[in-house]
């Protein structure tokens, strides 16, 4: 073993560096799921700067410095206050605002969130089976960005005003209605803000012919 390490100790330590790299610096996220239709797909990866907000100590949720303000409309990842899980979402509402849900639009502090239609798709559920997706424009301010809704499934699309405590933030996927975000696994805290995820990397169609998607290649993300 000893010859082993000494033999391989510059291997050995590009990959801790690389892991310093991915903990501290930057880092890539595939995505697993059709939380975030219609902007991202599963199997696109996309770039996640975690000097975005803060320095942490590598490896840890120590926050050393503040880099950066999470701003309404980032798309960020972020480990799961539920269960430690790493998920990717946008942060609809910023600490101290007063934000409710009504038939599933957005209302923060006491003004309602602008919405244009974009058309229909149909969405492919789990089991296999298809159901009608709408495609909105959704504005508050200057952040804007594309949402998906699925008024065929059951989802939570209801819920009284709440003040977003100091610190915290409300995150939802843009699949509204298949998305386990803040109204499931409530507000998420700033030391649990892994960075801002910026752009998709390199996608293929991992539900289909695993084709590499090249028009995905280097899309910004908003």
């Amino acid at each position: 073993m000893k010859n082993w390490v000494r033999s391989n100790k510059g291997f050995i330590v590009f990959l801790a560096l690389l892991g310093i790299f991915r903990t501290a610096v930057a880092d890539w996220n595939p995505i697993p799921s059709a939380s975030m239709h219609p902007n991202l797909l599963e199997g696109d990866v996309v770039f996640v700067n975690r000097l975005a907000f803060d320095l942490k100590v590598p490896l840890t949720d120590v926050i050393l410095t503040r880099l950066g303000e999470p701003r309404r409309g980032d798309v960020v990842t972020f480990s799961s206050p539920a269960d430690g899980t790493r998920l990717i979402k946008r942060i609809i509402a910023l600490p101290g605002d007063k934000v409710e849900m009504r038939n599933g639009l957005i209302v923060i502090n006491g003004k309602a969130a602008s919405y244009a239609s974009l058309g229909q798709q149909y969405e492919t559920l789990p089991q296999g089976s298809a159901t009608p997706a709408l495609l909105l424009s959704e504005r508050y301010g200057d952040a804007q960005h594309e949402i998906q809704l699925l008024p065929y499934v059951d989802a939570v699309r209801n819920f009284k005003p709440r003040v977003v405590p100091a610190n915290q933030y409300m995150v939802l996927g843009d699949n509204r209605d298949n998305s386990q975000d803040s109204r499931y696994i409530g507000m998420v805290s700033r030391e649990l803000l892994i960075g801002r995820a910026e752009r998709v990397l390199v996608s293929a169609d991992i539900r289909g012919n695993w084709m590499p998607r090249t028009e995905r290649f280097g899309k910004s993300l908003r």
